[in-house]
């Protein structure tokens, strides 16, 4: 029987995009924002533990500071150029920095 090293180590830049992409897309579609918010929530969360036990608590901090930045910086973005345009920028931004800052690293 195999023996588990603990908790599975997955790449927090496709989760972190996700949860920007999926918390509009929930948002959005259901009407009801609290929804879109847990979906960002959870996701966020995933994505920070990652962030923290693949490159350290202050990368993990910049990073999560930088998914809630994008997060609000998506409406801004959304009057000038659209809201799924705006989104994806942000996810793809979110994605590019947590790649480079974490899931690089642990490749």
């Amino acid at each position: 029987m195999a023996r588990s090293t603990g908790p599975a180590r997955f790449p927090s830049a496709p989760v972190a995009a996700a949860g920007l992409v999926g918390g509009y897309a929930v948002a959005r579609w259901t009407g009801r924002r609290q929804l879109g918010g847990a979906v960002l929530a959870v996701a966020g969360g995933a994505a920070g533990w990652q962030w923290w036990r693949q490159a350290g608590a202050r990368t993990a901090g910049a990073l999560g500071v930088a998914y809630a930045g994008a997060f609000a910086g998506s409406h801004p973005l959304a009057k000038k150029v659209g809201a799924w345009p705006a989104v994806f920028s942000a996810a793809g931004a979110v994605a590019l920095a947590s790649w480079a800052l974490a899931d690089r690293r642990s490749a």
